[in-house]
């Protein structure tokens, strides 16, 4: 998937942090998943659970996946929701950014950098991932109430495909001449950069997306991507760590954890 360099360096960060923990002795299994179909997910995260304790995921929000999440914990292995939430009603603890924040700050950027109003695409993976539902709310919560010069179109779901997002920001540039910005808010994000370098619009438009990866680095350096929001992922893996140990040793007190998101831009990568 689009997305997998991200979730790599998450499993790299996640390791580190098991390896540096003084608190238990743990066994870290970690498990990436080509087809990422509810069901699928739902299953692997009931056998991934049949030899853990405390278990991390990183899904979209389904009721398949609700249910077998559910059929879990009342087994009394403890399950963490890590980078989207899975519930709304706090039954499954959560770590990972407030999302409406973060939608609200890329919103800030758009109004506050580009020269003038106009028109900003939005490029969603999968309105089913919680994150990303909340980065578009709380995105257009921000125009509405602070720029509501600025036209923001239909959101496009990219499905989590680089090749998809690559198209789709292709048409969105053909039909939409004078976009200012783009709003790249799920996976897909080198196919949304290729199309802008492709189509010579490059620099010209203001681009902001999540995550510094090798790729949005690249496009930091190039000037393709005006700014980049991303986990802290060394704090994001030691408060997953720690959450799931006290989950298994104390079960006491909420083990929600908020982490502050980084902002880079190429004069501070």
């Amino acid at each position: 998937q689009s997305h997998r360099p991200f979730y790599q360096n998450v499993a790299e960060a996640l390791r580190r942090a098991a390896q540096q923990t003084t608190e238990a002795d743990i066994d870290l299994r970690i498990e990436f998943l080509e087809d990422l179909s509810p069901q699928n997910t739902a299953d692997r995260a009931r056998a991934l659970a049949q030899h853990c304790q405390a278990m991390c995921l990183i899904s979209a929000v389904h009721p398949t996946v609700t249910e077998a999440v559910s059929q879990i914990q009342a087994t009394g292995v403890h399950v963490f929701a890590l980078v989207g939430q899975l519930s709304a009603t706090g039954q499954v603890p959560y770590i990972g950014l407030d999302n409406w924040k973060v939608g609200r700050t890329s919103a800030w950027a758009f109004a506050n950098i580009c020269r003038a109003p106009g028109k900003i695409g939005i490029l969603m993976g999968n309105p089913r991932y919680r994150n990303q539902e909340m980065n578009e709310t709380g995105f257009r919560s921000y125009f509405r109430e602070l720029a509501p010069d600025f036209t923001l179109l239909e959101p496009i779901s990219t499905f989590e495909a680089a090749a998809v997002a690559q198209e789709m920001t292709e048409k969105l540039l053909a039909d939409h001449a004078d976009l200012v910005g783009l709003y790249v808010s799920g996976g897909g994000i080198s196919g949304a950069l290729a199309a802008l370098r492709a189509t010579g619009r490059a620099g010209q438009i203001v681009v902001v997306g999540y995550d510094l990866t090798d790729v949005t680095r690249a496009a930091l350096l190039d000037g393709t991507m005006t700014l980049v929001l991303s986990h802290p992922l060394a704090q994001l893996a030691r408060d997953a760590i720690d959450g799931m140990i006290r989950a298994c040793t104390t079960q006491a007190g909420n083990q929600t954890s908020i982490v502050p998101f980084e902002i880079y831009t190429r004069e501070n990568i």
